[in-house]
């Protein structure tokens, strides 16, 4: 009772040509086999890596000049290009739920956002400040 409008799920024939297929594994070395404590101290090592400070930038709170409205400006970046700072502000303006933008070496997000700023950019490895008032 097979039905002819059924497609059939037991694998069947591969779908198209494999340049791997005729491949054996006779002539590679075994893998490296890895204790409990040498994967645990692999797995320390990038964390530790990963903790490097990148430098202190500030997080300032500005309304003046700007028609009343607050923008959360963060500045002092050393080190990094036009790009990772295009990144970040990307990343902020995602988090926060808000337009921004980077503007003369520093990065705008609309609104009081310094918290959620802070953050981000804890995460990337700077030292965020609250600066001024």
């Amino acid at each position: 009772m097979s039905n002819p409008k059924r497609i059939p799920t037991d694998g069947g024939q591969s779908f198209g040509h494999n340049p791997f297929g005729a491949l054996s594994s006779g002539g590679l070395p075994p893998a490296p086999e890895i204790s409990p404590a040498d994967s645990a101290s692999h797995a320390a090592e990038p964390a530790k890596a990963a903790k490097k400070n990148r430098g202190r930038v500030d997080i300032i709170r500005q309304k003046a000049g700007r028609g009343g409205k607050t923008v959360t400006v963060v500045k002092g970046f050393v080190g990094i290009g036009l790009p990772e700072k295009a990144q970040l502000a990307k990343a902020m303006q995602k988090a926060c739920g808000s337009g921004g933008t980077v503007k003369d070496g520093q990065i705008e997000i609309q609104g009081d956002q310094r918290e959620t700023v802070a953050r981000i950019l804890t995460e990337a490895n700077f030292r965020p400040v609250f600066a001024g008032g």
